[in-house]
């Protein structure tokens, strides 16, 4: 599949590799920024955990219709000018984000919020597909990585400016700025087309897509777990001072975009088949260990293992959409994006309602069940 058509003369190289990488950087920087800012706004609009819950629905109700409609915008357009689009969205969003105190214009903000995050998402992830299979090597670790390292940076960049005292404002205007030059530094590059391959402009998930989207979910599921409820966990089930809770995800986070970032010569060495399997069982493992080892600090090794394991299923799940047939590209990655965003947003809900029906220990060990089922799911793939 790696032959270019006469009408694309431009076979994705070094630059393009860069240029991808610094728009994953965009996409997890532009994510994060927000993470800091949600106590402000509840605190702004005066807001109850439930009515917060609901709003942050919005974020990611934004972000799924936005997915297959970026990817119907790139196969017409190019990468390049959605996820441009996507970028100036965000960054539209982002004061708003920090100022808006109405719940109305809470909502608004963050759908537009997050339909600017899944169009940039959906589109980086396409043009990673395009662009890794023109080098011949594997790459998608690697980016997936610079994704990591932006929520790493997003999150405790706005959280130092906050703690020496920049209004969240302020803060969020050294975002924009950090945001619009990384664009400028990207977009020379980024690909003026996403597929070379007409289709339908939608179709439903199915096959292979849908068998892969669905291992997406349920390892975005565990991260969305991971994300928000290791710090109740930790501060209810183990008692830990609610200051450190956040620990948990910190541990998660590290090993996360440690593994990706070196990933790429992991998924070389040992094949794309043994990450998924070896991943799923050592995800499966860490989970266990963080929710049924009595001591916290056997937690948060739990936690980092949990990161280590999911850290290079994802990535090494994208390659394996570049290389099937069944469906044009252009509609198959954002599929796979929408099913994996649809994990992290669902999780954090579904296990809170699992635990609501039984203990917040028995909801992470179905989801240690979940991650087995991945690893088994990885020698079925065949990737």
């Amino acid at each position: 599949m790696t032959h270019f058509h006469t009408q694309t003369p431009l076979v994705p190289g070094r630059l393009e590799q860069m240029s991808t990488r610094v728009a994953f950087f965009i996409a997890g920087l532009g994510i994060a920024a927000w993470a800091p800012l949600v106590p402000y706004a509840k605190a702004r609009a005066g807001l109850d955990e439930g009515t917060l819950g609901v709003l942050l629905l919005c974020l990611g109700v934004g972000s799924i219709l936005a997915m297959p409609l970026a990817g119907m915008l790139a196969a017409r357009f190019g990468c390049r000018r959605v996820t441009a689009g996507g970028t100036l969205l965000i960054c539209a969003a982002l004061p708003l984000l920090a100022t808006v105190s109405t719940v109305p214009a809470l909502i608004a903000t963050l759908f537009m919020f997050g339909a600017g995050l899944g169009t940039v998402d959906s589109t980086v992830n396409l043009q990673a597909v395009i662009v890794e299979r023109a080098s011949g090597k594997n790459m998608m670790s690697g980016f997936h990585g610079m994704f990591s390292l932006g929520g790493i940076v997003g999150a405790a960049g706005v959280s130092g400016l906050l703690g020496f005292g920049m209004s969240p404002l302020g803060a969020m205007l050294v975002v924009i700025t950090v945001l619009v030059l990384a664009l400028l530094k990207a977009a020379p590059h980024l690909l003026p087309y996403a597929s070379e391959s007409t289709g339908p402009v939608f179709a439903v998930p199915h096959g292979i897509v849908l068998f892969i989207g669905g291992m997406c979910f349920i390892v975005f599921l565990a991260e969305g777990a991971a994300l928000d409820w290791s710090a109740v966990f930790l501060a209810q089930e183990r008692g830990i001072d609610t200051a450190y809770a956040g620990l948990g995800y910190a541990a998660f986070a590290l090993t996360m975009t440690a593994g990706r970032l070196t990933g790429d010569r992991i998924v070389r060495r040992l094949g794309a088949t043994r990450v998924i399997v070896f991943g799923g069982l050592t995800a499966a493992a860490g989970l266990a260990l963080a929710t049924f080892a009595p001591a916290w600090e056997a937690a948060l090794a739990g936690y980092a293992l949990l990161g280590a394991g999911c850290s290079n299923i994802v990535p090494v799940l994208y390659t394996a959409v570049g290389k099937q047939t069944v469906m044009p590209e252009h509609i198959a990655v954002p599929a796979i994006t929408t099913l994996g965003y649809a994990g992290i947003l669902a999780g954090p809900a579904v296990i809170g309602f699992v635990a609501h029906g039984s203990s917040l220990s028995f909801a992470f060990g179905l989801m240690a069940l979940l991650l087995v089922a991945v690893a088994i799911g990885g020698k079925v793939l065949k990737a």
